[in-house]
């Protein structure tokens, strides 16, 4: 499969080597020698499949950066580094990095590192998306709990029958039933 990759390498001659190999295994290449100055614009611009970043110490300016496009434009990001702290490491996993290499670029095994990238990126996306949609659901189901405590309250009525008058009155109002729950919390406010 040939991807999009956007190589970023301040060092001129070792970015040459790494993008000479990446083409040669069939992939679209785009070198940026700017590591932090215009990462976010680049990302916008070239819109990779993969982003690659050589280093010799990831620095806090491009970490920075590399949280903003997880958080606006993610995509799998590859860091080959000469820098094995611990910490460094932490947090260039917290600012979206998917593989943090050390010592370790050599051309054999660059495409299998960017398949565990992309894989692990993905993953990650989907365990982000579950988790979002937990919280969500979560969310609705704790307005739909108070607004069917206040029905329970205002009508004098069991739990079971609140909920059926807040599904009579989305289903008649063809709206979800967290849509009358706020509604309802919205006038529970007011009287309460």
């Amino acid at each position: 499969m040939k991807l999009r990759i956007m190589l970023v390498d301040a060092d001129l001659q070792r970015m040459d080597l790494l993008m000479n190999t990446l083409q040669d295994t069939g992939h679209w290449v785009i070198a940026c020698n700017d590591e932090a100055g215009s990462l976010c614009k680049h990302v916008r611009d070239i819109q990779p499949d993969v982003i690659i970043i050589n280093t010799d110490s990831p620095i806090r300016d491009t970490l920075e950066h590399l949280c903003v496009i997880d958080r606006d434009e993610p995509r799998p990001v590859v860091m080959f580094t000469h820098d094995n702290d611990k910490q460094k490491m932490r947090a260039a996993i917290r600012a979206g990095v998917s593989a943090y290499v050390v010592d370790g670029m050599t051309g054999s095994r660059v495409q299998s590192i960017i398949d565990i990238a992309m894989a692990r990126f993905e993953e990650h996306r989907t365990l982000k998306n579950e988790l979002e949609k937990a919280t969500a659901t979560l969310a609705e189901r704790k307005k739909i709990e108070r607004a069917k405590g206040f029905v329970m309250k205002q009508r004098d009525c069991s739990e079971d029958e609140a909920y059926r008058l807040m599904r009579k009155m989305a289903m008649n109002g063809n709206k979800k039933l967290s849509d009358i729950a706020d509604n309802i919390n919205i006038a529970a406010d007011i009287f309460v």
